[in-house]
């Protein structure tokens, strides 16, 4: 469907494009809950539609790129960001701006839904032959994560120099949407080839695939609620100011990147039940560090560890689930289900928060985190026999519902 060795920028800037929000999460709320007659349960409601619309594009457009066309279903996602995004930037009414970040949130999972699909058509791995950085999928997606991060961290460092309000995170989404329009001349207008129709067979696994699907929205929420608040613990508890929780999360997002790339340097060295055990555990600790965190020495241990183990863990659960079906069938439904947990996580935390305040919305969040941990580690050790692959996702993330300062 793509040409690998003339498109792979495209795709790196795609993704960079469609990630950029939910990196941005956690200074989108705070300046939403800043900057507008909101409370900050109903700006992590508008954080939560936002990505709840991304996902659904996903959901949606996963299986028509091919049909669409690579190149139009780009232009009309980045038009949609850059559009929804300006205008909730622009506008000072609470009905537009929720209106505005849920039409962006569309436009945001399109690029990316485009993005993936073109980055897992680009052929095999450096092992099966030479290729150029940009021409394998695996080293796509760490370029892509290398951008995102790196400008996911400049926003996070300059939006708390630029003033009061709600719009410069929103603006800087919608300005890179329109930065990466041109880009889209080398995507290609339809798929060259017709897809070749398969024969249906039933799910593979079917109790341990529904098992680990119905555990990760769960898990992926929350990893969110935690990423959707962070901004205002490091304000309110920590008290610090915006600046440096920029600068925190600028270092936080780093780190989950060298997560990632630690998690492909690993493989299957360790199986995949000790990463996901023990990796959740480990996270459980992080969440409930850095929801009771005062001061700058606790916070930022507390979002660095966790911007560092959330991708590695989330890779080696994809990775559990591809081995599950060949075909890859549950790994898009884990991973599906993973998005509807992701965007359910900002108004989870802020709710929370609410009503019980930072360190014990840590506490629900860790024990929680505890029980997930055991089914989805039984399903690991069941499968322990078979190769088990580690996928290299792209991180959100996290979804990473990872961002900036209030």
């Amino acid at each position: 469907m793509f040409a690998p060795r003339t498109i792979a920028w495209p795709l790196v800037a795609l993704f960079a494009a469609g990630y950029l929000a939910p990196y941005l999460l956690p200074t989108t709320v705070g300046r939403l809950d800043s900057g507008l007659p909101l409370t900050a349960t109903q700006a992590g409601a508008v954080g939560s539609a936002l990505l709840l619309s991304s996902a659904s594009a996903g959901f949606l457009l996963a299986s028509k790129v091919d049909r669409i066309g690579a190149r139009r279903l780009a232009r009309i996602g980045l038009a949609l960001a850059v559009a929804g995004y300006g205008c909730a930037a622009l506008s000072g009414s609470v009905a537009a701006v929720v209106i505005g970040a849920t039409i962006g949130g569309f436009g945001s999972g399109t690029a990316t839904t485009v993005a993936a699909t073109g980055i897992a058509a680009l052929g095999v791995p450096p092992r099966e032959g030479v290729r150029a950085w940009g021409s394998d999928p695996h080293r796509t997606t760490t370029l892509g994560l290398l951008g995102v991060s790196a400008l996911a961290g400049a926003v996070y460092l300059t939006v708390p120099h630029l003033g009061p309000g709600h719009g410069q995170p929103l603006a800087a989404i919608a300005l890179t949407a329109l930065a990466v329009w041109p880009l889209t001349n080398r995507l290609p207008l339809h798929s060259p080839t017709p897809q070749t129709r398969r024969t249906r067979t039933p799910l593979p696994h079917l109790r341990a695939g529904l098992l680990l699907a119905s555990t990760l929205p769960c898990w992926s929420l929350a990893q969110n609620a935690l990423w959707g608040v962070s901004g205002r613990m490091g304000l309110t508890q920590a008290h610090l100011t915006e600046a440096t929780v920029g600068a925190v999360f600028a270092v936080a997002l780093g780190a989950g990147l060298l997560g990632v790339i630690g998690a492909g340097t690993l493989g299957p060295r360790l199986g995949h039940a000790l990463p996901i055990g023990a990796g959740t555990a480990l996270i459980a600790a992080c969440i409930t560090l850095s929801a009771s965190a005062t001061d700058l020495t606790t916070f930022a241990t507390g979002e660095i560890a966790w911007n560092t183990l959330y991708p590695i863990v989330l890779s080696y659960v994809i990775g559990l689930a591809a081995s599950l079906d060949p075909r890859g069938r549950w790994a898009v439904l884990v991973g599906s289900a993973s998005s509807l947990g992701t965007a359910a996580g900002p108004l989870t935390g802020s709710l929370l928060a609410a009503e019980a305040g930072f360190p014990t919305m840590g506490l629900v969040l860790a024990a929680g985190l505890l029980l997930i941990a055991v089914p989805m580690t039984l399903v690991a050790l069941g499968t322990g026999k078979r190769s088990l692959p580690v996928v290299e996702i792209q991180v959100e993330a996290p979804v990473y519902d990872k961002a900036t300062a209030a």
